[in-house]
């Protein structure tokens, strides 16, 4: 198996679970070196109170062919992130792509509740944990990931730049958080472009990650059976296919053409040319837009 990324030493932060552990073990299947991050461990849970963990993840990362190092850390304490840099360095000496994808706010949010009606503490800790964490994590990380030239970084969030800019994204504080982590790319680039580096914003599309499918009752195996409850959930993907988009990123030595961009998984897998598990290309964004928006009978016909 072709392992493009072999030698090649990345971070993904937030990789407990979701989108952060697709593309953890993706880059390991790619060949990498994939410190995994997140509060989950095999000894104490996070306030998700799930069971999946940091552990589990680097696990998966080296059964898929490449080397997974767990390293708990809470993203928050700028000591703990400062600690985790400071050990890549050491065992390392370098770093080639970071992925931050710390989030922790599902439990955060309520749909559609005002800026006045909402829990203000909740909504405060969730921009803490969608923002602030991104930002400790940058801060102590690029100065490794610079020095060497093509480094990635990669802002993880849930829709495009397009997207979000004409629509409202779940309340007030979800949606500042996610278009927040967009922009944030946009002045990585601004800042590591120059310096020999690319940043830019990923969204997947409709993700089947653990917490989805306990939502729907559903397993990967059978994630099909919801879709008579949920029928635009046809157009869904699972988080290894956003971590093919990452892991193609990440071996593109003109990865640079889309720096400070914002990016979608669908449209990536039709310029790289890779697939989910099931060998289809879900296009969830195009998607949204012609069909779910538009009030059209769910059919992904033409979108996957």
């Amino acid at each position: 198996m072709s392992q493009p990324l072999r030698g090649r030493v990345a971070l993904v932060a937030g990789a407990t679970r979701g989108a952060g552990r697709g593309i953890a073990v993706e880059l390991g299947a790619a060949g990498a070196i994939v410190y995994v991050t997140g509060r989950s461990t095999r000894a104490r849970r996070s306030d998700y109170d799930r069971p999946e963990t940091v552990e589990d993840t680097a696990d998966l990362v080296t059964a898929a062919g490449g080397h997974g190092i767990a390293v708990p850390t809470d993203h928050l304490d700028p000591a703990q992130v400062r600690a985790l840099v400071d050990r890549i360095a050491d065992e390392q000496g370098r770093l080639d792509v970071l992925v931050n994808d710390i989030w922790g706010g599902e439990h955060l949010f309520a749909w559609d509740s005002p800026v006045w009606e909402h829990d203000l503490d909740d909504g405060l800790r969730l921009l803490r944990l969608a923002v602030d964490t991104h930002a400790i994590t940058s801060h102590h990380a690029l100065p490794l990931l610079l020095r060497r030239p093509g480094g990635l970084v990669v802002e993880m969030t849930d829709g495009t730049d397009a997207y979000n800019r004409e629509n409202y994204r779940v309340s007030f504080f979800y949606d500042l958080a996610k278009t927040s982590v967009i922009r944030m790319a946009f002045a990585l680039g601004r800042e590591l472009g120059p310096r020999g580096a690319t940043a830019l914003a990923l969204t997947p599309g409709w993700l089947r990650s653990e917490m989805m499918l306990d939502t729907f009752g559903v397993r990967e195996d059978n994630w099909r059976d919801a879709l008579d409850r949920v029928p635009h959930f046809a157009i869904s993907e699972t988080p290894h296919y956003v971590g093919r988009a990452v892991a193609a990123l990440a071996a593109d030595p003109d990865v640079v053409r889309w720096n400070g961009q914002s990016l979608d998984s669908g449209s990536l897998a039709r310029t790289y040319g890779f697939t989910d598990l099931d060998g289809s290309r879900p296009d969830a964004w195009r998607y949204l837009v012609e069909v779910q928006d538009a009030d059209k009978p769910a059919d992904v016909t033409g979108y996957r």
